[in-house]
């Protein structure tokens, strides 16, 4: 393997550029992120937890986890080149219900939905694009074309739970009033029991910190230089050491057991501060 190591200075910047290569990519035309704080999101409850809430003195919020975003795009009208998308988030909610001051909590999991509407720049496009590839069974078969709408690109960091508590359910800022055709399939298949109707007693309502970026995308046709092919520029080690050996190598992790000061910790710049425009939720 030493023999096919690279000779050529790794240092791009000093490398000769031997030839211009035209490349299929995605070029992202616009994009926005936004840092929403989602209160009182109602929680959507099965039957095997609505019955614990019904009973609760108390509940607490202890994670929060994207389950799917889905994505309508359309274009804006008589505003060339801009596309209004709208988004609708699900999470799976992780509760702790207590019910007795002694008792431990019991632990049960809901659905809280969000929605909202953006404006991003996503070009025009008028043409109809096929592509064929070879597929076991089939002989040729053509992939279908695909639409000339800019695809729409949703990034979302892991949510921050920031509250919870119960209520009644006119106090939550959303409901679905119909469950049973509201949630789609896909999501009600993460949830153990058949959701209940909202209109029950009592009901869960969360806050949700949520840190998201969207982005809308286009295959495009880019001329890039081309310096040299990606050889390997060094061998493979097989791992034969001992466990313990490895182990000691590794660094202690003060940063674990102390955690930095206020001061240590990188904060947002004043420019991160500013509110983003074009990217507000309804």
């Amino acid at each position: 393997m030493s023999d096919l190591k690279c000779s050529a200075n790794p240092d791009v910047s000093s490398r000769c550029i031997k030839d211009a290569v035209c490349i299929n990519t995605s070029k992202v035309y616009d994009s926005c992120a936004d840092k929403d704080c989602l209160a009182d999101l109602r929680v959507y409850l099965t039957d095997c937890a609505q019955d614990v809430v019904d009973y609760a003195t108390s509940v607490r919020v202890r994670d929060v986890d994207v389950l799917n975003v889905f994505t309508d795009i359309e274009k804006v009208p008589f505003n060339s080149g801009y596309y209004s998308i709208d988004l609708t988030f699900f999470f799976k909610v992780t509760l702790d219900v207590f019910t007795t001051p002694v008792a431990p909590p019991t632990t049960i999991h809901g659905l809280a939905v969000y929605s909202k509407k953006i404006i991003l720049f996503g070009s025009e496009g008028s043409v109809k694009v096929f592509s064929s590839e070879y597929e076991k069974k089939e002989f040729d078969d053509q992939l279908p074309k695909t639409e000339t709408n800019p695809r729409v690109v949703v990034q979302v960091a892991e949510p921050v739970a920031l509250d919870s508590r119960l209520c009644r359910p006119c106090d939550c800022c959303n409901n679905i009033s119909d469950v049973t055709n509201g949630i789609p399939g896909c999501i009600k298949k993460c949830f153990a029991g058949q959701f209940v109707s909202p209109s029950t007693e009592r009901a869960v309502r969360v806050t949700i910190g949520l840190f998201s970026i969207v982005q809308l995308e286009r295959d495009v046709q880019i001329l890039i230089p081309a310096y040299d092919f990606c050889i390997p520029t060094k061998d493979c080690t097989l791992v034969s050491e001992d466990a313990c050996d490895a182990f000691r190598r590794i660094k202690f992790p003060i940063d674990e057991f102390f955690p930095p000061c206020d001061g240590d910790v990188a904060g947002e710049s004043d420019e991160d501060k500013k509110p983003h425009c074009g990217c507000k939720p309804r």
